[in-house]
């Protein structure tokens, strides 16, 4: 065999020797496989238009979706407040789901617990799980608060958040003063962005409810579910510092996934202090960088007076300006000078980059805030975006959506394509391709397919790493973005003209 103690090979290289490679052709007789004309010809049929329409007919199969489910972004959301414990009322493998695919992305260990229900508790309730297991996590973990939300199997027998909560503080799980957040999160509905925002709703109403409001001068910020939120929270509250603006940032969790390794574990690390989601009540307005994490939101906070505005994750020039335009309308502060040279260095990097960029094309998916700001980025910089799909967008993103590319030349042969998965992706990007991907880790199977680049932009990436501790929002991470984008595109084209030598030039 080629592995020993003295040479150890590396998974990747492993397989590729000749003994594995012998069996797993042997396998291929106990799996009844296809010949290899049969497979090809598969192959080439799925390429085709008369594919498309069938895999576009498909009405009770989902392959793949750009999306996760509403737990996830609950959990997500529970993160980012001060030493909170994200409770999951349901089975075990969702919350080791949940984990496993935050720590895949960033790197660090996510806390999260849940009620273990099982078979019994489908037919009986859970009521007894959630009692015992808020006794449990309150005294074992020692939370300043923890935030309950649900999954599938609570949702589908229907047990009462509510009242169980309600019944555990009767029974002395834990103190009756002590903060439980909650929210109803059911997985077979909504996406993981309807989690987050049903989940920052719910803490806010925790600290909110029947209390009196005394409006004062500061702002509440959402980040929204965004899996560069290492960076980009940091680089949004030094943009509201920038300005000298009053501000909460709502779940944060900059420092959550983040944490150094200098012999200390810590459970709890950052978040958004609950003294101040406390006193937020009083904040003059409350914005979101992502309209829809911020839908239910919204509505409580313009219930209890104050001010709302929305934004599409502000990627580059124009989306950037908005946002602090709108920062400067709400709280009377100016835009200071340190804050236009740095546009006016993201306006001269686009400028100086503009011949490599313009004309190239590029298909996007992930969610819509996300794929909306991404495109409007896009268009400043001349590129034009060919297939933009939003697993979890609905009937108003595809009316906004379609607005964006009206706007400009540039977004002429746009198509906007909402309730998508990625197997229809992979048949739109067949039939009619795009130079460039840009979506999140789940695209290198499309890139593998048909061999179009990938530009790893959104979450969940997997595969790469310490992408999240660098930002997007903002003229600087525009400029990130625009050089994350730039890298992609040179590097193919060294790597088409290095074929030939032809144009494999020192200087672009």
């Amino acid at each position: 065999m080629p592995q020993s103690a003295d040479k150890i090979k590396d998974h990747a290289t492993l397989f590729n020797e000749p003994e594995y490679t012998a069996l797993f052709e042997h396998k291929k007789q106990f799996e009844c496989a296809h010949s290899a004309d049969a497979v090809a010809e598969q192959a080439a049929h799925i390429n085709t238009w008369e594919y498309r329409e069938k895999n576009f007919s498909r009405e009770a199969l989902t392959v793949n979706p750009a999306k996760a489910c509403q737990p996830l972004g609950a959990v997500f959301a529970a993160a980012g407040f001060e030493q909170t414990l994200a409770f999951n009322h349901g089975s075990q493998g969702c919350t080791a789901y949940f984990r496993s695919h935050l720590t895949r992305h960033f790197k660090e260990p996510m806390p999260a617990v849940s009620t273990s229900m099982t078979e019994d508790a489908a037919v009986f309730g859970g009521m007894n799980n959630l009692i015992e297991g808020l006794s449990n996590a309150y005294h074992v973990y020692k939370p300043k608060m923890i935030a309950v939300s649900t999954t599938c199997i609570a949702e589908v027998i229907g047990d009462d958040l509510s009242a169980f909560i309600g019944n555990a503080r009767e029974k002395g799980s834990v103190p009756q003063d002590f903060p439980v957040a909650y929210a109803h999160t059911p997985s077979f509905v909504g996406s993981h962005i309807v989690g987050y925002d049903l989940m920052v709703k719910g803490v806010l109403s925790n600290f909110w409810e029947k209390k009196e409001r005394t409006p004062n001068a500061s702002i509440n910020v959402i980040p929204g579910f965004d899996g560069f939120a290492v960076g980009n929270n940091r680089e949004l509250k030094r943009l509201l510092g920038e300005m000298g603006a009053e501000f909460t940032v709502i779940s944060d969790v900059s420092d959550v996934f983040d944490t150094p390794t200098d012999g200390t574990y810590r459970m709890f690390h950052g978040g958004t202090k609950l003294d101040d989601v406390a006193t937020a009540l009083n904040a003059k307005a409350t914005i979101s960088l992502q309209k829809y994490c911020s839908t239910k939101t919204f509505e409580y906070c313009a219930e209890k007076g104050q001010q709302t505005a929305s934004f599409h994750y502000p990627i580059g020039v124009g989306a950037t300006d908005d946002l602090l335009l709108k920062i400067s309308e709400l709280t009377g502060k100016p835009i200071p000078e340190s804050l236009e040279l740095e546009r006016g260095r993201l306006v001269d990097a686009l400028a100086d980059s503009n011949a490599v960029i313009h004309g190239k094309t590029f298909s996007v998916f992930g969610d819509p805030d996300f794929v909306y700001g991404i495109t409007r980025f896009l268009l400043e910089m001349g590129a034009e975006p060919i297939h933009l799909l939003s697993t979890n967008g609905n009937k108003e993103w595809v009316a906004e959506m379609e607005a964006l590319l009206k706007s400009s030349p540039y977004g002429a042969a746009g198509q906007v394509w909402s309730g998508k998965d990625l197997w229809q992706m992979r048949s739109l990007l067949a039939t009619e391709p795009s130079e460039f991907l840009i979506g999140n880790s789940y695209g290198k199977y499309l890139e593998r397919d048909l061999n179009i680049p990938l530009i790893r932009l959104t979450f969940p990436i997997f595969d790469r790493h310490h992408h999240h501790r660098f930002p997007t929002l903002g003229y600087q991470g525009g400029l990130r973005v625009l050089v994350t984008i730039l890298d992609k595109i040179l590097d193919v084209l060294d790597v088409e003209t290095a074929k030939t030598g032809i144009s494999y030039d020192l200087v672009r």
